[in-house]
């Protein structure tokens, strides 16, 4: 695996007239994993957008020395197929494979994307992660619509991506086993409206 590193100086994130956050900083190495809490709101997705490049910073730079994996409610599988269609579809652009049986998905690949309930869609989004076998995972609630068994393989999963030398930034409401460090985002939002008023 490439050496995973991730930093982001003097980060600002705006939508429309509002200022989310400004002035956030981070410096992630091989094995570390950031855990970034807050209200609806205040950015957190918006966050991840920004460390995948997708979303241009208002302020502030990000620096990537690898690839980076994406997991948000933009699942990228086609509903209209079935799972292992969808899945061998981005397998075969990304030229990796995911533990399909570990995921509990095995049974399940010529059951339609449409008809999967929300944990198991969630379990085929981290597939399509483990499929990239990027460094750099960036999970938007990864835990949402789990239950207990799919938050314990989850956050398994994280773990050995760590303690492979991978780097992991975690939005998440709940409380999770594999962060050491935790990011509340909340300490860098901005009450201003205006975006011009804080920053140069």
């Amino acid at each position: 695996m490439t050496a995973a590193r991730l930093a982001a100086t003097g980060l600002a994130c705006r939508r429309g007239e509002r200022l989310l956050f400004a002035g956030l900083s981070l410096a992630l190495a091989p094995g570390d994993a950031l855990h970034v809490t807050g209200a609806n709101g205040l950015g957190k997705s918006s966050l991840i957008r920004v460390l995948a490049g997708l979303l241009r910073p208002f302020a502030g730079t990000v620096e990537r020395s690898a690839a980076a994996a994406l997991l948000d409610d933009r699942h990228a599988l086609d509903p209209q197929v079935e799972l292992g269609a969808a899945l061998a579809f981005w397998c075969a652009l990304d030229g990796g494979s995911a533990p399909l049986e570990r995921l509990g998905l095995a049974g399940l690949l010529d059951v339609p994307v449409r008809y999967l309930s929300t944990g198991q869609v969630k379990r085929a989004a981290m597939a399509r992660v483990m499929a990239q076998r990027a460094p750099i995972w960036l999970l938007d609630e990864p835990l949402n619509g789990l239950d207990t068994g799919g938050v314990a393989l989850v956050e398994g999963l994280i773990a050995e991506h760590l303690a492979g030398g991978g780097v992991a930034v975690i939005a998440s409401h709940q409380p999770l086993a594999s962060a050491a460090r935790v990011l509340a985002l909340g300490d860098f939002a901005t009450p201003s409206p205006s975006p011009e008023g804080l920053l140069p």
